[in-house]
């Protein structure tokens, strides 16, 4: 009996608008592939607000850490984050930053996360249904304060979101979940969140780890303002542990 080809072979994942016949979109498929093979990216709601912590994936020496940011400002109480095609993330992050602009000029008030999310999820979604055109390869983290609270969001290549208490996407992301399942409490600090993500990060990067690859950011509940975490203050968590 003759074995039927495989959909790669039958050319099902040669169209993003085309379904396969057990109902899949190969190419957006691929693109979550994509998103796993990705630099580390985690994200944490806290007692006290929210923290985004990143690897940044520095192996060449001779690049300038300082120059490489994961974490970028949507808003000043707004923070985003990626793993995949960082070039497919930096649209969608300008994107934003310009509807949150654009927010707060017309109604003269900040923009909240949820609208954010969405809007980048509309642009998403589209992208997974018009010929001509392939899906975002990147999953995006998206922290913010929203009337007093913290929020966190991811959204996947497909358009969908989901709100988290706490998350992880990129490599190592199964290991690292492992750890959130165990570890995260909803009392936790922004302090203590970093100290147990940073450790975290260094298990599992082993001897690839070096403060350099570490970007963090931090978003409290009292005064809304995008704080980045000092390399000084990541540098003392490394020590503590070594």
């Amino acid at each position: 009996m003759q074995q039927p080809l495989p959909h790669q072979l039958m050319g099902y994942d040669r169209a993003i608008t085309m379904f396969s016949p057990d109902g899949r979109l190969l190419q957006v498929e691929y693109a979550k592939k994509t998103v796993k093979q990705g630099s580390t990216a985690i994200g944490v709601v806290c007692k006290d607000g929210v923290l985004l912590v990143t690897d940044k994936r520095i192996i060449d020496k001779l690049v300038v850490p300082e120059a490489v940011e994961k974490i970028s400002q949507i808003d000043d109480h707004i923070a985003a984050t990626a793993s995949g095609i960082i070039s497919d993330a930096r649209v969608l992050i300008e994107r934003a930053q310009l509807y949150a602009q654009q927010h707060r000029v017309t109604y003269d008030s900040p923009i909240d996360v949820l609208s954010v999310v969405k809007d980048i999820c509309s642009l998403k979604q589209i992208c997974t249904q018009s010929g001509g055109l392939r899906p975002f390869g990147v999953s995006l983290l998206i922290a913010g304060i929203d009337n007093g609270k913290p929020k966190l969001f991811q959204t996947d290549p497909t358009g969908i979101y989901f709100m988290y208490k706490a998350v992880v996407i990129g490599e190592f992301s199964s290991e690292i979940e492992e750890v959130l399942h165990k570890k995260y409490k909803p009392d936790i600090t922004i302090d203590e969140a970093l100290k147990l993500l940073v450790k975290t990060l260094a298990d599992v990067l082993e001897d690839n780890f070096s403060e350099d690859r570490i970007d963090a950011v931090y978003i409290k509940t009292e005064d809304k303002k995008f704080t980045p975490v000092p390399q000084s203050s990541i540098m003392r968590i490394i020590s503590k542990k070594k």
